[in-house]
Formats: structure tokens, sequence, C-alpha cells
């Protein structure tokens, strides 16, 4: 499978279905994502939408051409309805073929586009995890997205040098772990994490 086939759409429909499963007096709970409330963590969800939608569009601007600054606890009121939208938005840019051709920058980084669109796939797919993680809800990834972002996540799993910044070093899954805990170790988290 290629990036070109990657499906957005079935990904942010599921994390948009966490939405209403979160309670306000979560926001403080921990998460998967070390140092980061639901809070910080549904804050920086919608940065990256932002980021990721001006990048598959081949935009430049405060959106993508800069690191993210650090995420608030607290997510604005209307956190709820704004990140639907965005999420959705996101899956419409990254649809266009044309998001997944040339280059596209998002974080102050650039690199092929081909290459963005999976980082970004891969930080709504993980981090839905972590927000169902945190706040006790069911989280079932489709197969082929799992296999596509295990194939990703996984050419550097040996390389720690090149996961620097981006991965803690990959969890040991248990001998009975689903291809989905898997992919969640190797993104440093472990698949048996509760809160």
């Amino acid at each position: 499978m290629t990036g070109t086939e990657a499906d957005f759409k079935t990904v942010t429909d599921l994390v948009i279905g966490l939405i209403a499963g979160v309670d306000d007096g979560q926001l403080a709970a921990p998460t998967p994502c070390e140092h980061y409330t639901v809070g910080h963590l549904l804050d920086h969800m919608l940065g990256l939408a932002l980021a990721f939608t001006a990048a598959a569009r081949g935009e430049h601007g405060p959106h993508n051409d800069a690191p993210p600054a650090a995420p608030s606890p607290t997510p604005p009121h209307d956190w709820r309805p704004l990140l639907e939208a965005r999420f959705q938005v996101l899956a419409d840019a990254w649809t266009a073929p044309e998001a997944w051709e040339g280059d596209a920058t998002a974080g102050g980084v650039t690199f092929p586009a081909a290459i963005m669109g999976l980082v970004a796939l891969n930080e709504v797919a993980v981090h839905g995890w972590d927000l169902a993680t945190a706040t006790g809800q069911p989280y079932e990834l489709d197969p082929a997205t799992v296999d596509l972002l295990t194939a990703f996540v996984g050419q550097d799993a040996d390389d720690q040098s090149a996961r620097e910044g981006i991965y803690a070093p990959p969890v040991e899954p248990s001998s009975d772990a689903t291809a989905q805990d898997r992919l969640i170790a190797l993104t440093g988290r472990d698949p048996r994490w509760s809160a």
C-alpha cells in the first residue's frame, strides 16, 4: 500500500467518534503521551489538524512554517465542534491526489509530500489511541491503516537517533499483542497503559 491509498477519512471519523465520550472533568487526566493531559492532547490535535491541512494544500504560514507551540492544558471551550470540523477538512485535504506530490511543510520541517502525508496520518491515528485510552473508550484502527503505519513507523525502529524527538524507544509488546498493539509499541507507548 502506498501513502496515496491511505484512508484518512476512516481514521479521522474514528477519532471524531471519541469526542462525545470525553467529559470536561477528564481534561486534567493523564494520557499515554508523556507530559500531556487530555487537555494538552486535545489542544495539540487542534493544532496538528491546521498544520497538516496546510501541508496537504502546499500552503505556507503560521500554522506550519514554524515548530508548534507548546499545547495548552485548557483547550478552547468549543473544542468539540472545532476538532470535528478541522479533522473533516484535514481528511478532505489529503484526499486530493496532488496533496501527495512534491514537498510539504509542517512544524517547520519540509518532507516529500508522500512522507508528510504518512506523518499526518500517524499523528491522527496514534493520538486518537492516546485519547481513547486516556478516556476509557474503545478504539480499533482498520487493518490496512495499521499495516501501513507499522511499516512506516517501524522503518527506524532500530535507530533511536533517527527517532529522537519523535518517539520514545519502542516498547516490547506482549506475546499475544494485536497488530494495533504492536504499532502502538513501535511509537514508544505501552499498549497496556491504563489511567
